[in-house]
């Protein structure tokens, strides 16, 4: 007795080989299986696309938050002044405080800060800044901020001016050497009252650290200048917290709390984002399922490309039955009709999605270029530039998503050729 041939035998790919390739007068199948693969193709692309830029998106969001500000920030929760009644919220003994938080383990960088908001002007041009107290040696330590491709000037010279956000700059219509006059409503206390405080500062350095709402409304001081200008001698706001692991961040939340005393708190950036970052999550997960239907809809063109294949190939299913292929082997035939059609279309839209990716710079120059301006405005999102970011896991996902979608919607045709009656298929031949 003659032994069952293997599962996908070589005469079942010549088989599934000879009906994609169909002949001309068999030219609607052909058109079938063209549409079905490059239904596929733009499904895929469009997929890792849109997974590189928002994995882009929030990797960039994420380092423009922790390159430009702090990790976590120690602040005092506050003690009632018994004369003015006012909550005084400001760091006496900052220094030992410092000392103690850089104390845990994890810190990598600890500095008191003074924050204020002034309004900031120059020549006509005026601009409502936020100020940060820092040292050099500290200001040295913000990657975004001390990143030399990107700022102009020598930040070597911020304990002789201010270094000012990029739009910031822009606004006002300076540029280093320019000169910025800082007008603070908490000045001087007379006899008459308060009076605002005026003082004009040299432009000695410009950052850019990506975020709108960085560059367009910060403005760096040295910190003793802050402690006068501000009425804050011998104390600071807070403490700007950096650690090794930012992920980590609130692991760390009790230790701070602890080496910087009872009557402080800590703010750590997933508390100041969290918003954010849930918003994200939610888009991406929305995005993949919107994702993940329309390579669902691609696929369908391969179900309807088998469903034409099937009944066309009619008389031939029925003489392979005739001559003793088994249901299982018909099956399979148009398994691998259907399912190379989806490894073809995703082999195709993994690499149009991976040099896509690579090259989103140059797409969004193209864009730009016809638009006849920028498509992506940082003035109404919370990053400068679009970026994408291709990883591995996200192409592998893409890879399955649309090869198991492909191969599942494969099998419901390839059943209905296995279980076509023979005699009903050459009744009328």
């Amino acid at each position: 007795m003659a032994s069952r041939p293997a599962p996908f035998a070589a005469f079942e790919w010549m088989i599934a080989w000879r009906y994609l390739r169909a002949k001309r007068a068999e030219g609607g199948v052909s058109v079938m299986t063209w549409i079905s693969l490059i239904g596929i193709t733009l499904a895929v692309f469009a997929l890792i696309l849109t997974l590189a830029v928002r994995a882009g998106f929030r990797a960039e969001f994420v380092d423009t938050i922790l390159g430009a500000n702090a990790h976590v920030t120690v602040y005092n929760m506050g003690v009632v002044d018994a004369d003015t009644g006012r909550v005084d919220r400001t760091l006496q003994d900052y220094d030992a405080m410092a000392e103690q938080v850089r104390a845990v383990p994890g810190v990598t960088h600890v500095a008191p800060l003074i924050k204020d908001q002034v309004m900031a002007n120059a020549r006509d041009r005026n601009a409502g800044v936020q100020i940060f107290g820092i040292t050099l040696e500290n200001l040295k330590d913000l990657p975004r901020i001390a990143n030399p491709e990107t700022g102009i000037g020598d930040i070597e010279n911020f304990p002789n001016g201010l270094a000012l956000g990029s739009r910031v700059a822009s606004n006002l219509g300076v540029t280093v050497g320019g000169r910025v006059r800082l007008i603070s409503p908490n000045g001087v206390k007379t006899a008459l009252g308060t009076t605002p405080r005026v003082k004009s500062y040299d432009v000695v350095y410009i950052f850019s650290a990506g975020r709108y709402d960085i560059d367009a409304t910060r403005i760096y001081m040295p910190f003793a200048e802050a402690q006068s200008f501000f009425n804050r001698e011998g104390r600071a706001d807070e403490l700007e917290v950096m650690v090794e692991d930012p992920e980590a961040v609130d692991d760390l939340s009790l230790d701070l709390a602890g080496a910087a005393g009872e009557n402080s708190q800590v703010w750590t950036w997933r508390n100041a984002n969290g918003g954010y970052l849930s918003a994200l999550d939610m888009e991406d997960n929305v995005m993949f399922v919107i994702m993940t239907v329309l390579v669902l809809i691609a696929a369908m063109n391969i179900v309807s490309g088998l469903i034409m294949l099937v009944k066309n190939k009619g008389r031939d299913i029925g003489i392979l039955r005739t001559m003793g292929l088994s249901e299982g082997s018909i099956l399979r035939v148009f398994f691998i009709c259907g399912a190379a059609t989806g490894i073809a279309g995703t082999v195709f839209g993994v690499i149009l999605g991976c040099l896509a990716a690579l090259n989103i710079d140059g797409i969004f120059a193209v864009l730009d270029y016809i638009n006849g301006g920028p498509v992506w405005d940082g003035s109404v999102r919370p990053i400068n530039a679009l970026p994408a970011r291709l990883q591995a896991q996200d192409v592998i996902s893409a890879v399955v998503m649309a090869l198991g979608l492909s191969f599942v919607v494969t099998i419901f045709p390839a059943r209905r050729a296995a279980r076509m009656n023979p005699v009903e298929a050459l009744r009328y031949e």
